[in-house]
């Protein structure tokens, strides 16, 4: 029998990990067969509620488990922070396009991420880990409001001390009653500070629009070219296969034709950050 498009798999809220004030962590176990590839997308439904997309954020080598960080943002995200660990889920996906790892192959990989967009960049990240050797050099570099507002705090000892992993941290502001060791100022001040050959590096960006927007002007200033651009673009996805057109940019579907996207693809939308 042909799988029904809009029907999802069971699946069981294993646990909730605390990020920040509104981010949290879902580690969820489906109860069938389900696999991603770095960058894609499913489907998550709260029974009764409602569903969303959400980019995973844990390994996809891992298979038994799959990890989605989430903001608190809206309906939906508010019943699922509301959630503890027993309850039941559905998932349905994985959708859209995945990030080309194996064209990263002999180059440096430049991740850049802003907020909760570090959570897809996770997912990435790991997947680089889990053969460094090729690639030349990974640089990991992440803002965030203030320090209080930075997720996978509890990682970046572990993730500090990867040989071939470079990371740098800003935060917009940093009130004085918070420790901080990393920059201040906007993420993209750490594109001064990072060491790259942007004609052998692969850049991938997530995060706010604003802040993917301005990130990849800066990219382009520095003499990357758009096809090594990497744009994780998940504004605006609902329904998950172009079907509600929630989320068209010019002539694509996010959600269809994306979410990953290189910026020589959308350059010729106006401002496809909106």
């Amino acid at each position: 029998m042909k799988k029904h498009i809009y029907r999802p798999i069971e699946a069981l809220l294993e646990r909730v990990i605390d990020e920040t004030p509104n981010i949290k962590t879902f580690v969820i176990k489906p109860l069938e067969p389900f696999s991603f590839k770095t960058g894609q997308f499913v489907e998550l439904v709260v029974p009764g509620v409602g569903e969303a997309p959400f980019t995973p954020s844990s390994s996809p080598l891992k298979t038994d488990k799959i990890e989605i960080t989430i903001m608190k943002a809206g309906f939906v995200t508010d019943r699922l922070h509301a959630m503890k660990g027993g309850e039941k889920l559905g998932i349905r996906g994985p959708y859209g396009t995945s990030y080309p790892v194996e064209s990263f192959h002999g180059k440096e990989v430049l991740i850049l991420g802003g907020g909760v967009g570090l959570a897809p960049l996770r997912s990435l990240l790991y997947t680089l880990l889990s053969d460094v050797s090729k690639f030349t050099k990974i640089i990991l570099a992440y803002g965030s409001k203030t320090p209080g507002d930075v997720v996978y705090k509890y990682l970046f000892p572990e993730w500090n001390k990867t040989r071939g992993l470079e990371i740098l941290k800003s935060v917009d502001v940093c009130p004085v009653d918070m420790d901080w060791e990393g920059e201040v100022g906007l993420v993209t001040c750490l594109l001064d500070k990072a060491k790259f050959d942007p004609q052998k590096t692969a850049a991938v960006v997530c995060g706010p629009p604003v802040m993917m927007k301005f990130s990849t002007m800066k990219l382009i200033s520095l003499g990357f070219d758009p096809k090594d651009i990497y744009l994780s673009m998940e504004a605006n996805m609902s329904c998950g296969l172009g079907k509600c057109g929630h989320c068209q940019i010019g002539e694509y579907f996010i959600c269809k034709d994306g979410p990953v996207f290189t910026y020589d693809k959308l350059k010729h939308i106006g401002d496809p950050f909106v």
